[in-house]
């Protein structure tokens, strides 16, 4: 007697013949007919040497800036720059950027509860006791009432994440989030997604979609997740959990260099 074969999981973001802009300059192209599905409960890294359009993507996949040709689908929404009409998708996706992109002028804790201030009706004392949480899961608690520019930047690329976490979305961006890092540092990061893509870091033990960039695999090698590499403006899906040793495209060997010419 046959099983019936399991429903895969519905597509959260859909990418066809996508042509993304340089963020400095929209009209000049870093990649070129990006066709490419992320299923819910995946989890991606996307690897690509300096300047290789990691930045731009995740620009355009957090709704910052549009394509410059080709549809892309958030949640199944046809997505174009940030609108009203699509703020309750891109609710349901959270960025963490390289930097942090934190605001300056406020502190460590009131730059996690900006999420729930403005787009959750949420008294004070939860907001309180829930950015409390965060700060401390993320062992950001001892810097809560610092100013973003006392601390280092590991430290502010935490607090970016944490506040991409707070309103617990269903996919997760994530830029770079190993760049800079010692091991200790890195292990830390690894160790955290990896909780959250397992649905053991959300409150209400939910999974998260993974969509992390990178340009080191090393750190990534053995991981569970989907790979892609971002070369001469192309999109080249690898697959999952490839054997990395049997890979052809010369970049896979550079970016899984133990050394690299600075």
């Amino acid at each position: 007697m046959e099983t019936a074969s399991a429903t895969p999981a519905p597509p959260v973001i859909e990418m066809s013949g996508v042509v993304v802009g340089s963020a400095p300059d929209l009209d000049r192209a870093v990649l070129e007919g990006v066709n490419w599905t992320v299923r819910a409960g995946e989890y991606w890294v996307l690897a690509g040497m300096h300047a290789s359009g990691k930045n731009d993507l995740i620009s355009l996949l957090s709704g910052l800036t549009p394509p410059l040709e080709g549809v892309y689908r958030l949640f199944g929404r046809q997505m174009s720059l940030y609108g009203d009409e699509l703020a309750a998708e891109r609710l349901r996706l959270g960025t963490v950027f390289e930097h942090g992109q934190l605001l300056q002028q406020l502190t460590i804790k009131e730059n996690v509860a900006l999420p729930l201030r403005y787009h959750r009706n949420v008294p004070w004392q939860e907001i309180e006791q829930r950015v409390g949480a965060m700060l401390e899961s993320t062992e950001l608690l001892p810097y809560a009432d610092a100013m973003p520019g006392r601390l280092p930047r590991h430290w502010q690329k935490r607090a970016g994440l944490a506040r991409a976490l707070m309103l617990e979305p269903e996919v997760l961006l994530v830029d770079k989030p190993l760049a800079g890092l010692d091991p200790r540092q890195a292990a830390w990061w690894l160790n955290f997604l990896g909780q959250w893509f397992a649905g053991r870091g959300s409150p209400r033990d939910r999974r998260v979609t993974l969509v992390v960039t990178a340009e080191d695999l090393r750190p990534w090698r053995h991981a569970p997740c989907h790979f892609a590499l971002l070369k001469e403006k192309q999109f080249l899906v690898l697959g999952h959990r490839p054997n990395f040793d049997e890979q052809q495209d010369s970049l896979v060997g550079e970016l899984l260099a133990p050394e690299r010419p600075g």
